[in-house]
């Protein structure tokens, strides 16, 4: 059986002038010539990307798309018009995300996060940066704590808004990311709190004491870097605490405290030291 918007690894049945008719003739796929190999005959295998053309029929291409169905990718804004925007997808006919489907109105050179979907009764491919549409928008089994891969999708003045494994979409808090990130960003985080209505909050650091150990490295990175002094400490503002080490003050002093009982770093009224060793 065709898996339209996927690869597939069919057989050349039959030639024609305009290229070889791929798998049997009940689901038979162009491959035009264009994208025939060299040396490619009868009865050779080949992997193929299968999809619709513009009259809905299926054809083959041994390009590889950016994303294929249930995939997220970040792509590029080709073309907008009154049914739609097109989106550049590494294939010669560009990927379709129609109005209905579109979370906000774009232009052309935007990045977005798209959903790639298929519609079953039409067999056609098309674009989705509705997300919530096509993924959960509550835990899929997550527990709090679990370490989870990020897809960077939204980023507003309060939240960062993210899909967790591919699956569920969940938020990081402006004022809990201390590093830059921007959409399309694949980063690994943590869930924070899985909230009474199954919505998840994230983070980037390991919940509780957990996160020192990245924590500290970056203190005694940055003490190096600095000749083994930095002028910071328990009395800093939390604006210069995350100036200089990207962290937030309570961080700050957890992380401090810990590299202070294993005798890392000295402490003054002045700031922290590298302790020799």
């Amino acid at each position: 059986m065709l898996k339209i918007g996927q690869m597939n690894s069919l057989v050349a049945e039959r030639y024609m002038e305009f290229g070889f008719y791929l798998n049997t003739r009940e689901e038979q796929v162009l491959l035009p010539n264009k994208y025939v190999p060299e040396g490619f005959k009868l009865g050779d295998r080949i992997n193929v990307f299968v999809y619709t053309d513009s009259e809905d029929r299926p054809v083959a291409t041994t390009l590889t798309p950016k994303a294929m169905v249930g995939d997220f990718a970040l792509l590029t804004v080709k073309d907008v018009n009154p049914f739609g925007t097109f989106f550049d997808w590494g294939l010669e006919k560009d990927l379709l995300v129609p109005k209905s489907e579109q979370q906000k109105p774009m232009a052309v050179g935007e990045k977005h996060v798209v959903y790639v979907s298929l519609d079953e009764e039409t067999g056609r491919v098309f674009g989705s940066t509705r997300l919530g549409r096509h993924c959960s928008k509550f835990s899929m089994g997550q527990e709090e704590g679990q370490k989870v891969s990020l897809l960077i999708y939204g980023i507003t003045k309060l939240s960062i808004q993210a899909v967790i494994d591919d699956e569920c979409l969940g938020i990081l808090y402006r004022n809990e990311v201390f590093s830059k990130v921007a959409i399309g960003d694949r980063i690994t985080g943590y869930v924070s709190r899985i909230r009474e209505d199954g919505k998840i909050d994230l983070t980037l650091k390991k919940p509780g004491y957990q996160s020192v150990a990245g924590s500290a490295n970056r203190v005694l990175e940055i003490l190096e870097e600095a000749g083994g002094f930095v002028a910071c400490h328990d009395k800093s503002t939390p604006e210069e605490i995350k100036r200089i080490f990207s962290m937030s003050k309570k961080e700050f002093k957890r992380t401090v405290g810990a590299l202070y009982k294993k005798g890392f770093i000295e402490l003054s009224d002045t700031g922290i030291r590298l302790k020799e060793d």
